[in-house]
């Protein structure tokens, strides 16, 4: 099993940024980061939205960062992080654009970079953003079969509805190969049918962990599913997260002090087929130093216990 971190004061949601977080500036995040890598930690994480209605503040928030350049700089202050996204929204960007930003991102960091894609849920954000709603499955199929022709192809074309190429060139290419590990997030149907077509790995998000394996079950039957490997992500912690942040104040998703329990917790994901986690934070941080204290105990009591699971 494989442990995350989330990027701390990267997002304020309700259900899960804890007050001492609104304190920290770029220079504690990037400590943190620092820190996380070193005691072993193996991804870090953030969230994605461009604007938010005030409507949705009051669960959502309205603090977050571009992924690519957020993790860009994370990038930079480590060295073997992997530099994924809880989530980047992908119908609300140019794929072209995000392409290279990608690519970009995976060259300057020596292969770090893991892209997860989603297709976004807030009405609002695409309609002020110009993007048609209804079509965003759609458009993310097409986004990310001409995606990955630019990565891959040396001499890329593409001919969609939404995206056409031909007769170009792309540089530079991701350093891993065939492309950077694709992950869709959701676990809806048509998401399970694009994870089958198009991921090398795959987060239920909000999803229930014991529908897991009836759902990789799905994925691994699909026409398009061609036998590769298939990680799959889940955090204990999206248990308190509702579809649209709801806060649902699930037991399971409050972190504590006792290592075995969370040992157990995550040897329960791993007999669902989940291979890589996080360890949700105890409740009652103090502040930042006690999250730095609580890193360096889940690099020592925890990482290497579940290392083989």
């Amino acid at each position: 099993m494989k442990i995350g971190v989330l990027v701390p004061h990267s997002m304020h949601l309700a259900a899960l940024t804890q007050k001492w977080e609104y304190d920290i500036g770029s220079d504690k995040v990037l400590e943190a980061m620092a820190l996380a890598d070193e005691v072993g930690f193996h991804s870090c994480n953030l969230g994605e939205h461009f604007i938010i209605p005030n409507e949705h503040l009051d669960l959502s928030g309205d603090h977050y960062f571009h992924t690519v350049v957020a993790l860009g700089v994370v990038g930079g202050r480590t060295k073997n992080l992997r530099l994924r996204p809880t989530i980047s929204i992908l119908p609300l960007q140019n794929p072209i654009v995000q392409a290279k930003a990608w690519s970009s991102l995976d060259w300057m960091t020596g292969g770090r970079a893991e892209p997860m894609f989603g297709v976004g849920w807030l009405k609002e954000e695409f309609d002020m953003l110009g993007v048609p709603f209804k079509e965003r499955g759609k458009i993310s199929d097409e986004y990310l079969a001409a995606m990955i022709e630019l990565w891959r192809s040396d001499d890329p074309q593409f001919e969609g509805e939404y995206v056409s190429f031909r007769d170009v060139g792309f540089a530079p290419k991701p350093v891993q190969k065939p492309h950077m590990p694709v992950w869709l997030g959701g676990d809806a149907a048509p998401v399970l049918r694009r994870v089958a077509r198009f991921a090398d790995g795959w987060a239920p998000q909000v999803g229930r962990p014991e529908t897991i394996p009836d759902s990789i079950a799905t994925i691994k039957s699909h026409e398009a599913w061609d036998g590769r490997p298939l990680e799959v992500y889940y955090s204990l912690e999206m248990l308190n997260i509702g579809a649209h942040h709801e806060v649902l104040n699930d037991p399971k998703a409050t972190g504590g002090r006792d290592a075995q329990k969370i040992i157990d917790q995550l040897g329960w994901l791993a007999e669902l087929g989940v291979t890589q986690s996080s360890v949700p934070l105890p409740p009652d941080l103090a502040g930042f130093e006690d999250y730095l204290d609580t890193l360096r105990w889940i690099g020592s009591e925890i990482i290497p216990k579940v290392a083989s699971i």
